[in-house]
């Protein structure tokens, strides 16, 4: 039920569509959503996941999550995460991979809403090092339509694996289409 008011809202009232597939048996992978322009991002994921109706992750510094609000950031698909300067990033977040049995990590390659000409590479470390599949995801303002395309295992030659993984964001539109990618 849940699943349907959530396909109404996104298609009916936003006009946004859903164009290919996510596979639910893929149940640990990076999603690398682009681009990633305005705040407005946050919600159309969410409600993608709904539509999509799989569990779907961030991570946030632990200090957010103290009570009353781990509640609902753990509810909001979650995980803390130790920024300390004795914590190397990519392997707390294998570790999380390594400690659940569902982890989706949706994860913006660009690291701001700012206009880049580069991506960050974190995204692509934490999949190698978790061993897990990186799912392409574009946020089409243009079209209204967030592409989801098949996963992409690293091959740990970033570069070439950078070439191949742009090729999905060619002409892709965000929000605020100057700062798109």
């Amino acid at each position: 039920m849940k699943k349907k008011i959530y396909k109404w809202i996104f298609s009916n009232w936003m006009g946004w569509k859903i164009r290919g597939t996510m596979d639910a048996a893929i149940q640990k992978s990076v999603i690398m959503v682009v681009p990633h322009t305005s705040w407005h991002d946050f919600y159309i994921g969410l409600i993608t996941r709904g539509v999509l109706g799989l569990e779907m992750n961030y991570v946030a510094k632990k200090e957010l999550f103290v009570f009353p609000f781990n509640f609902f950031f753990k509810w909001m698909g979650g995980a803390p995460l130790d920024r300390s300067a004795t914590k190397n990033t990519v392997e707390s977040i294998a570790t999380i991979f390594n400690q659940r049995k569902i982890f989706r990590l949706a994860i913006s390659p660009e690291g701001t809403r700012k206009k880049v000409t580069e991506w960050k590479t974190g995204f692509y470390y934490i999949a190698l090092k978790a061993g897990v599949p990186i799912i392409p995801v574009a946020f089409d303002y243009t079209n209204r339509e967030v592409v989801l395309h098949p996963a992409f295992y690293p091959t740990g030659f970033i570069e070439a694996d950078f070439e191949k993984l742009k090729l999905y964001f060619t002409d892709v539109k965000g929000k605020i289409p100057e700062n798109s990618f």
